[in-house]
């Protein structure tokens, strides 16, 4: 039989970002100190069709750093492979296209969409969009800096600045005539942050207005939750973000609703263990022992987060400084849990993210809806 983690049967869709064809419509978003090499690959493995780094700064001084460097890591990735650059000058982030094309990139990503603070206050990140002449410069210089090595271009933004103050119909027009090939929006302005809950009315009226495919971001959390975005805003994609978090499987239960219209069973307790303790090695092996333990924390606790014992376990599992140590606990942990259950248990899966879905329990009743993972 074929395990609930092989690759995701979907319906047939093509789409393509330049010349690259994308196997479905489902998307990972970039998220700072999350969606690193490993993340992205074991996303990609469990049925998402396209994944973005995390951002790279623009910044020339901070190329040869230790953090960067991890971040334009690609060895063995799976195409495409798309980087996010982040800045506020036209001419460094034109550059900074040009390192990452040198280092592997396929697709250059525009970030115009970061809300961090940290990002906001140098004017970079979903800040730009205060300030449509600088945002369309960048567009420009980074579309030709990338156009000699036939690099796609694409942009990912927020409604807007501020509930006031929408213009993503705007710039994503112009982006759009100066050559970006692919548009993202989060459903929420920078004021928002990641408060409230999304709003799909926007990123409707940027699909009307672009000839270009447009994505939907936002409060994406269940297969229901992505099926009625796509309907509800016509976009040709849509890109998940914090559901992901512990949940990578995710990719994988909304290809198949949208698939078959069925749900998929909670996943074994001994597939989570196995994936979990493959996505820790791969993140040892980049981070190495002193910064892989203290990095991997927060995966493991986006994966216990509603496990029975989990935030017990959480506690004193990150007193642990030794990869082998971290491994092991994670191991005997889950080998604990698979004695008392099969399966993950169902009210686990809408465990991250916000917004609406599938109420657990009526999963757990429907059982004419429910595939069992074979």
């Amino acid at each position: 039989m074929t395990s609930r983690f092989s690759a995701a049967r979907t319906a047939p869709f093509f789409m393509n970002i330049g010349p690259y064809a994308l196997t479905n419509k489902l998307f990972v978003a970039p998220m700072a100190g999350v969606t690193d090499r490993p993340f992205r690959q074991l996303c990609k493995k469990l049925g998402a069709g396209y994944a973005v780094s995390e951002m790279v700064t623009s910044r020339r001084d901070l190329w040869d750093t230790l953090k960067t460097s991890r971040r334009a890591n690609h060895e063995g990735e799976t195409a495409p492979i798309a980087v996010q650059i982040a800045g506020t000058d036209a001419q460094m982030m034109a550059e900074a296209a040009a390192y990452n094309v040198d280092r592997g990139a396929q697709i250059i990503d525009i970030n115009m969409g970061c809300p961090a603070k940290k990002v906001c206050n140098k004017w970079a990140g979903s800040a730009l969009m205060q300030d449509e002449t600088l945002a369309l410069q960048i567009v420009a210089a980074v579309v030709a800096a990338c156009a000699p090595h036939n690099v796609p271009v694409t942009l990912k933004m927020r409604t807007g600045w501020a509930q006031g103050h929408k213009n993503a119909v705007t710039i994503a027009r112009a982006a759009e005539s100066a050559g970006v090939q692919m548009v993202t929006v989060h459903g929420r302005t920078r004021e928002q942050g990641y408060k409230g809950c999304a709003e799909y009315d926007t990123i409707a009226a940027v699909k009307a207005a672009l000839r270009i495919p447009v994505v939907a971001n936002g409060d994406i959390n269940s297969p229901e939750k992505a099926r009625d975005v796509l309907t509800c805003t016509g976009a040709d994609a849509v890109m998940i973000g914090r559901a992901a978090q512990g949940r990578p499987w995710i990719f994988r239960e909304v290809a198949h609703f949208m698939a078959t219209g069925t749900y998929l069973a909670p996943p074994l307790v001994a597939e989570v263990k196995r994936l979990l303790l493959d996505h820790l090695l791969d993140h040892y092996a980049l981070y190495g022992e002193f910064t892989g333990v203290r990095t991997a924390r927060k995966h493991i606790g986006w994966y216990l987060k509603t496990l029975p014992g989990g935030e017990a376990f959480r506690v004193r599992m990150n007193g642990l400084e030794a990869c082998q140590a971290q491994l092991q606990a994670v191991g005997d942990f889950f080998d604990d849990l698979g004695v008392r259950m099969d399966r993950i248990p169902a009210n686990a899966e809408m465990g991250t993210g916000s917004g609406s879905g599938p109420a657990p329990e009526r999963m757990n009743k429907d059982k004419n809806k429910e595939v069992a993972a074979a």
